[in-house]
């Protein structure tokens, strides 16, 4: 095979919207299995340069300058496994362990973008993973709003204080618990974010925002995960925004 293609490629890979084959040649990572590309001729980039290559990337896909701004000011490399770390700033899940993953950088922007997060909100996270998703959120809160991450795994809410900590950021509590019961005692929450593929819309998480508020999460629809956005009104306003890949909640 000629030099610089792909050594190596799985049929799953086909099937998924790459913009050109040198994206396709990179080491990409999904939800569910490790699939490695190699290429033979790949020009060493900084931290910084992938940053922007990835920050030009989530533009062109119609991310809001805001949120690449948070986006630029968080270092991914910092929450995501040492052995993934030349990676951090490709835009596809890596696996954190524990059968669980930091999401793609894409999925991380567009779901804040449908929050619609302002300074000073309280914000409450189901699912902090290695962090990472808190980190970009504080970012847009501001010091005068708050973040509780709540992280099932015990060693994960962990990993994700300690990344949270070494990254300077003290606007996010992460706590260790169920998230499907929230965290009553720092509600009511103005936005709610769950970062998990759920059967049904959980009703202590409702109970738990704020009227007018606005939740996201992905909520399985006839076998599939739909990015569902509900403003708390009366009735609740629901809107779908496509489907997306998520671990399970649990």
């Amino acid at each position: 095979m000629p030099s610089g293609r792909c050594l190596w490629m799985s049929m799953s890979s086909l099937r998924k919207p790459w913009r050109n084959v040198s994206e396709r040649c990179r080491t990409h990572m999904n939800d569910s299995a490790d699939t490695v590309f190699v290429s033979r001729t790949m020009t060493p980039m900084s931290m910084e340069e992938r940053k922007k290559r990835l920050l030009d990337e989530l533009r062109r896909m119609g991310i809001e300058e805001s949120i690449l701004e948070a986006i630029a000011k968080t270092d991914r490399e910092e929450f995501v496994p040492e052995r993934y770390r030349r990676d951090a700033y490709a835009n596809y899940a890596q696996p954190i362990g524990h059968g669980q993953t930091i999401s793609q950088p894409y999925t991380v922007a567009y779901m804040i973008q449908l929050l619609d997060l302002q300074e000073g909100h309280s914000v409450l996270e189901i699912g902090a993973g290695s962090g990472y998703n808190a980190a970009v959120m504080s970012k847009l809160v501001g010091a005068k709003g708050r973040i509780v991450s709540v992280e099932i795994v015990s060693s994960l809410a962990e990993t994700a204080k300690k990344n949270l900590r070494a990254a300077g950021i003290d606007n996010v509590e992460v706590v260790q618990g169920d998230g499907y019961e929230g965290h009553p005692s720092g509600s009511p929450y103005d936005r709610i974010i769950v970062t998990a593929g759920a059967s049904e819309i959980p009703d202590p998480l409702m109970e738990q925002l704020r009227k007018h508020g606005i939740m996201v999460i992905p909520v399985s629809v006839d076998g599939y995960q739909v990015m569902t956005r509900v403003l708390k009104d009366d009735p609740p306003r629901i809107t779908r925004h496509g489907e997306f890949r998520f671990v399970p909640f649990r």
